[in-house]
Formats: structure tokens, sequence, C-alpha cells
């Protein structure tokens, strides 16, 4: 499958094809008609990459993670402290999150109850 045909149907930006390319980790893409060609361990391991990539991953942090995992079950330890280190910062921005709405429903609430009192003048 060349690069815009995995664009098209997989929905995956085409400047992440070419980043994955960069890598040099797609050893069994091959070039046909100077077109890169992806195969289905190729597909499997780009899934991955928009998963990191969907779970707030930089670039880089997914390029140190797929080499850590191409590399095998040695480097567990270290991909499960990558994930536990990006989950600790998701579970810091949903709690900043909920402080943000927590305020805007106190200022809703202050609103209304004036609202109320205004009308009750």
């Amino acid at each position: 499958m060349t690069k815009e045909e995995v664009s098209r149907r997989y929905n995956i930006p085409v400047s992440i094809l070419d980043e994955y390319q960069s890598w040099g980790l797609c050893g069994v893409v091959q070039m046909a008609m100077d077109d890169w060609q992806y195969d289905d361990h190729d597909l499997e391991r780009l899934g991955m990459v928009m998963a990191l990539h969907d779970m707030g991953f930089t670039n880089g942090e997914v390029e140190t993670y797929m080499r850590l995992l191409i590399q095998g079950s040695q480097t567990q330890e270290r991909r499960l402290r990558m994930l536990n280190e990006r989950r600790s910062k998701a579970l810091d921005e949903l709690h900043l999150k909920e402080r943000q709405l927590e305020r805007m429903d106190y200022l809703r609430f202050e609103i209304r109850k004036n609202q109320e009192q205004d009308l009750k003048k």
C-alpha cells in the first residue's frame, strides 16, 4: 500500500507517515516505483504511533517509545515508565480542568443567584 493510500484509508496524516519513515524503524517498508510500500506489520506499528499521538505523546516520545517497542520485551519497564508519566500528566490536566469547571459553575451560580434577586426586587 502506498503512502497516499495508507493516509486516505486509515486517516493518517502524510506528515506522520513521513515522520515514521524518517525514524528508520520501518525496515520492512519497500520502495517500489518511487513510492513507499507499507505492509501489515507497518500498519500495526502506525496504529501504535497514532495511539501514542492521541495519548499526547510528543513526536520525540513517540519515536523513543517505538524504538523501545521494536527492541522487545527487555524494554517493557522503560515503556511502562513512559506510559505512567504520560498518565500522570493526563491526570494533572484532568484535575486542572475539573478545577476550572468548578470555578465556572460557581460564577454561573452567582450570576443566577443575582438574577433571581433582581427579579424579586
